[in-house]
C-alpha cells in the first residue's frame, strides 16, 4: 500500500491520510486563525472516518462538492458526531475560508453515509475494512486495512484502561468503578495482526495520573467551594469530556448544570447505548444534571448558585462559558477547572499561565482560583508502547503528536522499525 499522509503528521490536527490515491482515511481540520486543512486535492473512490472529533473529520463535508459523491464510512455515533460539527461550523463561520463546506454538502454527506458497528467487515474502494473499539470517545475506531497481500492498521486516537481484566474482548461489561478508565468508554483492547501501523503520539511523553485519584481531587476541590457558598465554571470538550465529567458529578453526588453543544451530544448518545461503557450510569448522569436553556438570563442566575457548570468551549474560545467566566472571575471563592489539553495561543492556555484570558475582545484579571485536571482521553507514553508491544514485528509509522520524531527515535532504540512522515510524505507500507 502506498501511504500519503495530507495532514496530521508532526501535528495535531488535520488527519488526513490517502492509500493508493483511491481510499482516504480522515479527513479533518486544524483549529486556529486561519485554520489549516489537509493538502492537495483529493478526489477518492471512498472514504473513511475513525471518530467524530473536528481535527478528523471536521473538513469531511468538502468532500461532496461538485460531482463527488465518495461513500463515507462510520460508525453510528461518528455519524451523528460529524454531521453536528458540520452544522455548527456553518452557523459561526459559514460563507467565510473558515468553512469550506455548504449546507448542501452537509445534506449530501447524510445521502452517501454508510454505517458499521465494530469487527464488521465491510469492503470500501477495494479494500476490506473494519472497526476496532479505540476507547477514545463513543463511536471512535481503530481502523484495519486489508488488500489481501497486506493489512495496514491506524490507531486514530485511542485510550487505554489501566486494568485490561474483562472477559470482553472491548471491554463493554465492565463496570467503571473496577477500571482505571474512562466511565464513558472502555478502553482499547483489540489488538488485530497487522503488517503496518500509523500510531497517533499525543502524549508519548506524559505519564497520566490515575484516573480515580484525578477524579477523587477533582470532586473534593468541587464541593469546598460549593461548602463555601461559590460557583465552579467546568470548560469540557462537548464531545466525550461532558459527558465524562457528568458521569463524575452523578457518582460523587455533585450538583451540576450542563450548558453548551454538549447537551445535544448527551442527548444523542443515550440512542447508542452499545458505544457506551454503561448506558444506565450515563441515563443517570443526564437526569442528575440540569439543562440550560439561557432563556432569561439563566446563566447570569446560575453562576451565583453553588454549582458545577459544565460548559463548552473547553479551551475558553467561545460558547457559553463567554458568558460564565466573567460572572464569576472576581469572586476568589469561585473556581474555574480546566479539564482538557488547553493549545497554545487559546485564551484557556493563557489563563493557566498568565491568570487572565482575553474574552469577548478584553484580557480579563481572574481572581477565581484557577486549577486543571488531566481528564484526557488519549493513551499516555505507557499505553502506546504497551499497545505497540504487540506490534514489534510490523512498520510503525508515527503521527499526530508535537513529538512525532523523538518518539519514533524512541521507539527504534526499543527494536521498533519506526518513523515520523512529515505532510506530503507517501511511505509504502
Amino acid at each position: 500500500m502506498n501511504v500519503r499522509f495530507l495532514g496530521g503528521a508532526r501535528e495535531v490536527g488535520r488527519s488526513a491520510i490517502l492509500i493508493d490515491d483511491r481510499l482516504l482515511v480522515d479527513y479533518g481540520l486544524l483549529t486556529g486563525n486561519p485554520p489549516r486543512f489537509p493538502v492537495d486535492s483529493v478526489d477518492p473512490e471512498a472514504v473513511v472516518v475513525s471518530h467524530g472529533h473536528l481535527d478528523h473529520v471536521g473538513t469531511v463535508p468538502s468532500l461532496c462538492s461538485g460531482d463527488c459523491r465518495p461513500p463515507i464510512h462510520w460508525t453510528p455515533p461518528t455519524y451523528e458526531l460529524a454531521t453536528t460539527l458540520a452544522r455548527d461550523t456553518l452557523k459561526l463561520h459559514g460563507g467565510s475560508y473558515n468553512c469550506p463546506f455548504t449546507e448542501t454538502e452537509i445534506k449530501r454527506v447524510t445521502q452517501v453515509s454508510e454505517t458499521h458497528g465494530y469487527r464488521e467487515p465491510f469492503e470500501a474502494a477495494g479494500y476490506e475494512v473494519t472497526f476496532y473499539n479505540a476507547g477514545h470517545i463513543p463511536g471512535s475506531a481503530h481502523v484495519l486495512l486489508d488488500d489481501g497481500d497486506s493489512r495496514l492498521l491506524y490507531t486514530a486516537d485511542f485510550h487505554v484502561d489501566e486494568a485490561n481484566d474483562s472477559a470482553d474482548p472491548d471491554g463493554a461489561d465492565r463496570p467503571a468503578e473496577s477500571v482505571g478508565g474512562q466511565r464513558l468508554v472502555a478502553g482499547s483492547t483489540a489488538r488485530p495482526d497487522a503488517d503496518a501501523v500509523i500510531c497517533e503520539s499525543t502524549y508519548s511523553d506524559v505519564s497520566h495520573d490515575e484516573r480515580g485519584a484525578v477524579e477523587q481531587r477533582f470532586a473534593e476541590s468541587v464541593k469546598t467551594t460549593l461548602w463555601e457558598g461559590g460557583t465552579v465554571v467546568v470548560p469540557a470538550f462537548a464531545i466525550g469530556r461532558t459527558q465524562e465529567l457528568l458521569l463524575v458529578c452523578e457518582a460523587y453526588d455533585i450538583p451540576c448544570y450542563v450548558d453548551g453543544m454538549g447537551k445535544g451530544v448527551t442527548e444523542m448518545l443515550g440512542q447508542y447505548p452499545e458505544f457506551v461503557r454503561d448506558a444506565d450510569a450515563l441515563g443517570r448522569a443526564k437526569s442528575h444534571a440540569r439543562f440550560v436553556t439561557g432563556h432569561d438570563g439563566q446563566r447570569k442566575r446560575i453562576a451565583d448558585q453553588p454549582a458545577a457548570i459544565v460548559t463548552t468551549s473547553g479551551m475558553l474560545s467561545g460558547g457559553p462559558a463567554m458568558t460564565y467566566i466573567p460572572e464569576v472571575r472576581a469572586n476568589p471563592v469561585n473556581k474555574i477547572a480546566m479539564t482538557g489539553y488547553q493549545v497554545e495561543g487559546t485564551p484557556g492556555r493563557e489563563l493557566l499561565e498568565t491568570g487572565s484570558a482575553e474574552i469577548d475582545g478584553r484580557v480579563m484579571p481572574i481572581s477565581a482560583q484557577v486549577e486543571a485536571y488531566d481528564f484526557s482521553a488519549h493513551a499516555d507514553r505507557e499505553g502506546l508502547l504497551a499497545f505497540l508491544d504487540d506490534y514489534r514485528d510490523a512498520d510503525v509509522l508515527v503521527n499526530h503528536g508535537d513529538r512525532c520524531e523523538a518518539f519514533a527515535d524512541e521507539l527504534r532504540a526499543e527494536g521498533f522499525d519506526a518513523t515520523a512522515p512529515a505532510v506530503g510524505d507517501a511511505v509504502d507500507v
